[in-house]
């Protein structure tokens, strides 16, 4: 493995030089167990049951590289409200362009700068299995919930001590209650 592999439990390097210039390149990778669980543990999630990032890597012009390919994974993470297990399966088309000389994006303002988070720089190698787990990474659900699963109220407070509600936790709460107890006193 490389340097990354703290970071990286799936690694897949092509070597750009023996790469066929003339034809695609076909993968079909898919994580065995152990680094399945690495997987999951780097992501922070519960669990990457099944995972596979089936493609090909094209030639385009003469020294960039196109990848194409469908990302499949079934993933358990933690409900944010119950945290009880949910299950969720994912198919996501990847594309990735390997570019030897980045466009130049010469913006005035951040606003301006194009966002096509496809374009990566080329080096002497291209990861199949960063490539898989950044796609990974940007597919998991943010907000896993079961389907079911409902926010109840909760009230933290110190002992001894009323609980605020979230009635009175709103912005203009303490407003309202000024203008009662002014209207109470005249």
């Amino acid at each position: 493995m490389n340097e990354l592999s703290d970071t990286q439990p799936v690694e897949h390097l092509l070597r750009v030089a023996d790469l066929p210039t003339r034809k695609p390149t076909h993968f079909d990778l898919r994580p065995n167990g152990p680094e399945l669980k690495s997987l999951a543990k780097a992501l922070g999630i519960t669990e990457v049951r099944k995972l596979r990032l089936l493609g090909r890597l094209s030639p385009q012009g003469k020294s960039d590289w196109r990848l194409e390919a469908m990302l499949g994974a079934t993933v358990v993470q933690p409900c944010i409200l119950t945290l009880a297990p949910v299950v969720t399966r994912i198919d996501e088309p990847v594309t990735r362009v390997f570019m030897s000389t980045l466009p130049d994006f010469e913006a005035e303002s951040i606003e301006e700068t194009p966002e096509d988070d496809s374009i990566e720089q080329l080096g002497n190698h291209i990861d199949i299995g960063l490539v898989m787990q950044e796609a990974l990474t940007l597919a998991l659900p943010l907000y896993p919930k079961v389907a079911d699963a409902k926010l109840e109220e909760s009230a933290f407070t110190e002992p001894g001590k009323q609980a605020m509600s979230d009635e009175e936790a709103r912005p203009f709460a303490g407003l309202a209650a000024l203008r009662d107890k002014l209207q109470k006193d005249s």
